[in-house]
């Protein structure tokens, strides 16, 4: 297979390190670039380091045989106004990043049998489930009213995990009164309050695969963003995903960093309860005062401190009290002709065997020949009105959908590429099934397919250093996120962290975390004229 010729950021050597770096960043995904990108504004000199051979974690894409695909940002909300996630993106970005609106109707829901949709736009979402659902519009209001008091909840939320102890002492009573005990009930439950209608509860929770977890067991403070983000419809990057990272480096290296790719890195030094600095594969050590991880707490605490560090820290016990999210299969796959002549839509398909979203997982996990819990489509050649101008004539669709890490961990210590034929023929027979989900909802597609590849948990594993293949980090379940540990600083001197681990999943949630960090890291007083220079 053609390696990808998307690679964005600069190949590491040691000569081509500064001498001297206030930051390290391990890990260039959104939450690494935007914790990066920020420093540098406050004139921080700042080096990223990515053991991929591009930058950009969840947010790079890649090409093969003539095609191009994302990996994780399959689409974007809040971004169509200039919303504070807008006003974000467009100062990293410095205004270069573009975004093309999905269809009206963003995303469609196959829950057995029947088939329901979700429509950009607050009042449109409420009149079109209200058109669904007659009889449920006292439910759907109140849902929505939910969603309201979630999202006021969250700034506070927010706030708590960026304060130092003595700060959260102080604030603590206001930041308990501000924050709704729903905010850590699971969805099921508190949907349940709402309404007894099962083909509602799934149609609002038929985002679910967005943070991988089902209703029940997934926190309603997650379920409530996720829904409140994508309220005014779905958006995808102009140019593709990897104009994300490819639009940032550029803030970085304004004040003399950079970010390196084919940068591994070994283990974070610690001398006496202090960071000295990062010990590289090549056993090149890069000197600093401090190092923000955007690897993962499972892997900063699991692999890139010594044993001795994370024990005499706790970590070990403190891992023990999450987990991570679950695994999942990609199909990616090229077409012969462009999206509209293959009738491709700018709406995403999840696909689901019935309303009963936790019993459909707990079935496939028990059994993976029973149906996948849910398929998700993707069409992003459809979206991004600039992919026929890199790619004429052609196509590209994406599927995911989850998988055990375990079917996949006797192959996880190979070489990527070279697993043998058993590995082989089962990812063939993975990606066969989820191709007929494709061939069912779109029979026109049948023989008009150039090119498809599958990709596994030990795929991601190779690719992103997530251990057991996870999307999604830790899994949001409401325990998670009432852990007080899992805040951007660290009781290490010199370690902080960022990325979806330490807020919520997703791109937004990420950069979000970069946000916290920074804030953290550098004070409210020097973080204020940025922020009035990204939010006015």
């Amino acid at each position: 297979m053609k390696p990808s010729t998307l690679r964005i950021g600069r190949r590491y050597r040691p000569n081509r390190l500064a001498d001297h770096y206030d930051v390290i960043v391990i890990g260039s995904g959104m939450g690494g670039l935007t914790h990066a990108a920020l420093l540098s504004e406050l004139g921080q000199r700042v080096c990223v380091l990515e053991q991929h051979y591009t930058a950009g974690g969840y947010t790079h894409s890649y090409e093969r045989n003539g095609y191009e695909w994302d990996v994780g940002v399959h689409y974007i909300g809040d971004v169509g106004a200039p919303t504070r996630t807008r006003k974000m993106f467009d100062f990293l970005s410095e205004g270069k990043l573009q975004w093309a609106p999905m269809d009206e109707e963003y995303d469609r829901f196959f829950i057995g049998d029947k088939v329901f949709n979700a429509r950009a736009g607050k009042q449109e979402f409420r009149d079109n489930l209200v058109g669904q659902f007659p009889e449920e519009a006292q439910a759907i209001d109140e849902y929505l009213q939910l969603l309201r008091q979630v999202g006021d909840g969250l700034a506070a939320f927010s706030t708590g995990r960026m304060l130092a102890p003595w700060q959260r002492t102080l604030a603590g009573p206001l930041l308990k009164w501000k924050t709704p005990s729903l905010m850590f009930r699971n969805t099921h439950e508190v949907l349940s309050e709402l309404t007894s209608n099962p083909d509602l509860i799934a149609t609002l929770c038929g985002q679910w695969g967005d943070m991988g977890l089902p209703p029940k067991q997934s926190a309603f403070m997650v379920h409530a963003m996720i829904a409140r983000h994508y309220l005014y419809g779905g958006f995808y990057p102009v140019g593709g995903s990897w104009r994300i990272a490819e639009s940032i480096i550029p803030k970085i290296q304004a004040s003399g960093g950079e970010v390196f790719t084919y940068a591994r890195v070994e283990e974070i030094v610690v001398e006496h309860g202090r960071v000295t600095g990062v010990q590289m594969a090549d056993d090149h050590l890069i000197a600093c005062d401090r190092v923000t991880s955007s690897a993962g707490v499972a892997n900063t605490f699991g692999h890139l401190l010594s044993d001795e560090v994370t024990r005499s820290y706790g970590y070990d016990k403190k891992l023990d009290s999450v987990e991570p999210s679950f695994g999942h299969l990609g199909v990616y796959i090229g077409l012969k002709g462009t999206a509209e002549e293959l009738g491709l839509p700018k709406t995403n398909f999840w696909i689901y065997p019935s309303n009963d979203y936790d019993a459909d997982v707990e079935r496939f996990v028990a059994n993976g020949d029973a149906e996948f819990p849910v398929v998700y489509i993707s069409f992003p050649s459809a979206k991004d009105p600039d992919y026929e101008n890199r790619h004429p004539g052609t196509a590209t669709i994406e599927i995911v959908a989850p998988a055990p890490y375990e079917w996949f961990e006797s192959w996880a210590d190979k070489t990527w590429g070279k697993r043998g034929e058993d590995y082989e023929r089962f990812k063939a027979e993975l990606g066969e099934r989820l191709m007929g989900h494709l061939y069912h909802r779109l029979p026109q597609l049948e023989g008009k397919v150039d090119y498809y590849e599958v990709s596994t948990p030990v795929s991601t594993n190779w690719f992103s250093g997530y251990q057991r293949g996870e999307l999604y980090g830790l899994a949001h379940t409401s325990e998670r996120l009432q852990q007080d540990w899992l805040r951007p600083q660290t009781p290490i001197k010199g370690l902080w962290l960022t990325g979806q681990d330490i807020l919520t999943c997703g791109v937004t949630g990420a950069m979000m975390a970069g946000l916290m960090t920074t804030t953290a890291m550098m004070g409210v007083r020097r973080m204020t004229p940025v922020m009035k220079k990204i939010f006015g």
